[in-house]
């Protein structure tokens, strides 16, 4: 694959899971004003972190499909960016399950979902590309404290998130 090519991809890889991640901000344009509202546990985290931390583990994750992409193509791999697509699409709604329509059950079935999908998606990424691997470990570590989070401020705020 030549120099251009790979650049290329890693470009569309960046370009369509920054994509992602725009319809899943647009899920939570009121995000900070409703974070604000909520009681929170002691630990969660000021709404300032989700912004910059998102964007790191966006910019991994395309980095990782680039990865699997440049050294396998969609042909070989076409399971692993099956899946890779469905957990995005679920981290995507996420999003809106829990601050466009504030509901604290579905937000936290969703993520639960989300720990599974992409706990299977950093396995199989493995056998293709053990760097691409290593680099969704951050989002499943995020993705699990965002669990812990989600259920706290779901318990916490009854009245808000139903």
């Amino acid at each position: 694959m030549t120099r251009t090519r790979q650049f290329f991809g890693a470009v569309g890889w960046i370009v369509f899971v920054y994509f992602m991640a725009g319809l899943a901000a647009f899920g939570s344009a009121d995000a900070p004003q409703i974070y604000a509202e909520f009681t929170l546990a002691s630990w969660a985290p000021p709404a300032t972190v989700f912004g910059p931390v998102w964007t790191l583990l966006y910019t991994m994750m395309a980095f990782s499909a680039w990865l699997i992409w440049r050294d396998h193509g969609f042909a070989s791999a076409q399971n692993w960016f099956l899946l890779f697509f469905v957990q995005l699409m679920t981290n995507v709604f996420w999003s809106w399950f829990f601050f466009a329509w504030l509901s604290g059950f579905y937000a936290f079935v969703n993520i639960l979902t989300l720990i599974v999908l992409l706990s299977v998606t950093i396995v199989l990424a493995w056998r293709f590309n053990r760097l691409a691997s290593m680099l969704l470990v951050p989002y499943f570590l995020w993705v699990a404290f965002a669990t812990a989070l989600n259920f706290s401020v779901w318990q916490l705020n009854p009245a808000m998130l139903g």
